[in-house]
């Protein structure tokens, strides 16, 4: 537990310390964020971080959308005759456990570079009415996202 208080404290100081000169010449760290991301990689300890891809959008009203999904999940052969209803519940886990999805509200607190989202609706609902909480960094074209437990996200701005 300390270790992973230590790595999330050097974190954010490590943030902290980018220069405010940098920052204001690009706008307000939320200007900044709002717009669309593809996941470039993850190190969360979960079956959706393994080949995955994804995207986290962030629009200036205030809303995000988050999905990342593992490449190669199995696929269903769903036809008129087999509706997706009729799936076993087999595959739906094997789908479920590849794939994390979610959406809300978020904001930015400038003064710590942190990133909150108020979890509306989620593909697993246990996280829904909660706010999650990450550090960011932005270098270029590049967002680099890191949670309380000290896993990474990483992504690049969509062109």
């Amino acid at each position: 537990m300390r270790s992973i208080l230590s790595i999330s404290a050097i974190t954010v100081l490590g943030l902290a310390l980018v220069p405010g000169s940098t920052i204001a010449q690009q706008g307000a760290l939320k200007q900044q964020l709002v717009g669309t991301w593809t996941l470039i990689s993850c190190d969360i300890k979960q079956p959706f971080c393994v080949n995955p891809s994804g995207s986290l959008s962030l629009d200036a009203s205030g809303g995000y959308t988050w999905v990342l999904a593992a490449r190669g999940r199995p696929k269903a052969t769903t036809t008129a005759a087999t509706p997706r209803a009729d799936i076993t519940p087999d595959y739906y886990k094997a789908i479920a456990q590849g794939m994390v999805a979610q959406f809300g509200t978020w904001s930015v607190n400038e003064a710590d570079k942190t990133l909150t989202t108020h979890i509306e609706g989620a593909l697993f609902p246990n996280g829904e009415g909660t706010d999650a909480r990450v550090s960011v960094g932005l270098t270029g074209d590049e967002l680099k996202t890191v949670g309380a437990s000290g896993t990474t996200a990483v992504y690049r701005r969509a062109k």
